[in-house]
């Protein structure tokens, strides 16, 4: 009697759970899982892929088929095995920008950024995580795409003025100049996700600054061009993988830098939105 009295009397203790800790590497591998189980991710980077190897390739058999004809435009006629195979570099930056604005606004259209800010409640490491992972892929994307198009290119274009090897001086950084351009454009597309948190206001405010504006400096001036024009976004990433410079464009460095500058800024305020407003 007294064992099954003790037996009910003794208190039932619940089951411990284990304590999980918000860490860095956590939230960059929960961020890294969520880009991946999203079929946007693969289409949007598959289509990035194809733009900059297809019309890279389009372009130099384009200029193959013209060499020597009275119908080639000069400019066409002094590009180079490099300028033709990024020529596609335009339509891969649409395609890895509006990706970068889903990563962050597609979360405030479906409202699971309110879960993601539940499990991370410091906020600022998730758009760092988010801008981290996603710069890193289409760093690679955009890379391997450069090269891709350049290997392929090249040997379209053997035997023609255009043709050049790895070895040229100036090739290589521009390939990788090409990646890390393309990187920068979707972290900036990301930091646009999050500062105006609306996919389509994203887009918009990106494909605005990447293409319209430059057209409407192009209306300006030319004293007022050359002293703006260089220093816009898309401007400023061209210097980073063009081969040659004339004498109002930016040196690769300083290309870097201004779209280093302008992507900081895009993430600066994202960041003030993010830990002043409400999710």
């Amino acid at each position: 009697m007294s064992t099954l009295t003790a037996t009910a009397d003794a208190p039932r203790t619940a089951p411990t759970r284990p304590v999980y800790r918000v860490t860095g590497r956590r939230v960059l591998s929960s961020e890294w899982a969520k880009l991946w189980s999203l079929r946007s991710t693969w289409i949007t980077l598959g289509l990035g892929l194809l733009f900059l190897v297809a019309f890279g390739l389009i372009a130099a058999s384009r200029y193959k088929s013209l060499i020597g004809s009275p119908r080639m435009d000069q400019e066409f006629a002094r590009s180079t095995a490099v300028s033709l195979s990024l020529f596609g570099t335009n339509f891969a930056q649409l395609a890895l920008g509006v990706l970068g604005v889903l990563v962050t606004a597609g979360e405030y259209s479906t409202g699971m950024i309110r879960s993601t800010l539940a499990a991370v409640p410091r906020r600022l490491p998730v758009l760092w995580s988010k801008a981290a992972v996603f710069g890193l892929v289409a760093l690679v994307v955009g890379t391997l795409g450069a090269f891709v198009a350049f290997l392929l290119g090249s040997r379209i274009v053997t035997g023609t003025p255009a043709a050049m090897g790895l070895s040229h001086a100036g090739a290589l950084r521009s390939l990788l100049g090409a990646g890390l351009y393309l990187a920068l454009v979707g972290v900036l597309g990301t930091a646009l996700g999050a500062l105006l948190r609306s996919v389509a206001g994203g887009i918009s405010v990106l494909v605005a600054t990447l293409m319209l504006i430059p057209g409407l400096i192009s209306l300006l001036p030319s004293s007022w061009q050359d002293d703006i024009s260089p220093y816009l976004p898309s401007n400023a990433g061209r210097a980073m993988f063009a081969l040659t410079h004339d004498s109002t464009a930016l040196t690769p460095l300083a290309g870097l830098l201004v779209l280093l500058a302008w992507t900081v800024l895009a993430l600066t305020g994202a960041a003030y939105r993010l830990v002043r407003g409400d999710a």
